[in-house]
């Protein structure tokens, strides 16, 4: 492993944990610049094969997603069907006749690269405007905010807080062990999308996942344990794993190795962040519809 990569990836971490902690609109704009980011290269993708999508169109509407997804998230449905609609329309009045594929990959670039992201600020900033005035939510812009908190009892902290870290958690897990495992263990190989990935690095990240999520749970006091923490763990992996597979079968389609050079060592925004597309949507409702389940 190289210097560089392992630079970048304590930096992301470091960045990551900070908007995580702040939450409020600190994570929503850094939410909000990833995406930007992500999707700019799923455009590029996109081009390589010839495709014209409504680019500019779909990443203004994600950045609504995101937005809606902090001060009011009971309406991203339907701001999201919404836009959804602004695209076709779109496209429908542009000089040169839109294809399918033009239609369905900015469909999938909508979807993809800013609906299910959306649920990331659901989880850690959406909780709390359920609870609190839109105007409340718009003050968190102040730190102040985050003082009172004691840092050293996780017991204590928001709900919010405590779910989006340890989902992020179980997802570093899977990342992590799957590529040491991978590397220096790794034979059989798991999949012809993705040639350096073995199914000895899979099962151990979806391992590294379960064990983190089901420490977690343990410590919280989950009903069901340790099967609560387990599952979720296990959930957390696959689609970590899915989600890897399936932006490498878009770079596979594209005829490229990575999907950008901008963190050094790692390639892309999509390359580092492919792993949280998928798993947002089931974390956001194993916290919210779930778990509350178990607690009745």
């Amino acid at each position: 492993m190289s210097w560089s990569r392992i630079i970048s990836g304590l930096v992301a971490i470091a960045v990551a944990l900070g908007m995580i902690i702040f939450g409020g609109w600190w994570f929503t704009v850094g939410m909000g610049v990833i995406v930007y980011l992500g999707q700019q290269e799923y455009f590029q993708l996109a081009r390589t094969k010839g495709i014209a999508p409504a680019a500019k169109t779909t990443l203004a509407l994600s950045q609504v997603i995101l937005v809606v997804a902090a001060l009011a998230p009971d309406l991203v449905d339907a701001i999201f069907t919404l836009a959804g609609t602004l695209i076709c329309f779109y496209l429908l009045f542009q000089p040169k006749l839109a294809t399918i594929a033009d239609i369905a990959s900015s469909i999938l670039g909508l979807f993809y690269g800013g609906y299910l992201p959306s649920y990331w600020i659901r989880l850690r900033v959406g909780l709390e405007a359920q609870l609190q005035t839109p105007q409340t939510v718009i003050d968190k812009i102040s730190l102040g905010n985050y003082w009172d908190i004691s840092w050293i009892n996780p017991l204590s902290w928001p709900p919010s807080l405590t779910f989006t870290l340890l989902g992020f958690c179980c997802i570093w897990a899977a990342d992590i062990g799957a590529y040491f495992v991978g590397k220096f263990f790794g034979r059989i190989r798991l999949s012809e999308i993705s040639p350096k990935k073995t199914v000895e690095g899979a099962v151990f990240g979806v391992v590294g996942s379960m064990v983190v999520a089901t420490v977690g749970s343990w410590y919280l006091g989950w009903p069901g344990l340790p099967g609560t923490g387990a599952a979720l763990g296990l959930v957390v992996g696959i689609a970590s794993l899915l989600g890897d597979l399936t932006e490498s079968m878009m770079k596979r389609d594209a005829g490229v190795k990575d999907s950008g050079q901008l963190i050094p060592g790692h390639g892309g925004i999509l390359d580092r962040t492919d792993s949280y597309v998928f798993t947002a949507p089931l974390i956001y409702y194993f916290f919210t519809l779930l778990l509350p389940l178990l607690n009745t």
